[in-house]
């Protein structure tokens, strides 16, 4: 049985981080690494290749807290980040997605 029931689970604030950088080994790792290292979990990942390959944008499920913003710039920095741009949890992407997961 999961520790937070579903009623708990959606009353957590949430953000959706769309992300798009250049496409090459170990950019996934940069990014996530990133939140790891100051234990932010991701609760949700998707990631596809734009166009002929060359970048890619990655969407995060995030819960919402007071050191989102400054973890935003934070990723804005790294080398291979071409655009952040955030989202409110309740985003399409994540929301559609849903139904694949649940039995």
């Amino acid at each position: 049985m999961n520790a937070i029931n579903r009623n708990e689970q959606q009353a957590i604030s949430r953000a959706v981080l769309e992300i798009d950088v250049n496409n090459h080994p170990g950019v996934m790792s940069h990014v996530v690494g990133l939140f790891s290292r100051r234990a932010c979990n991701v609760e949700g990942i998707l990631c596809l290749p734009l166009e002929d390959g060359k970048q890619s944008r990655i969407w995060l499920l995030l819960n919402e807290d007071a050191r989102l913003p400054q973890m935003v710039k934070q990723v804005e920095k790294l080398e291979d980040v071409i655009r952040v741009r955030r989202h409110p949890g309740d985003h399409a992407v994540f929301c559609q997605l849903e139904g694949f997961f649940r039995p």
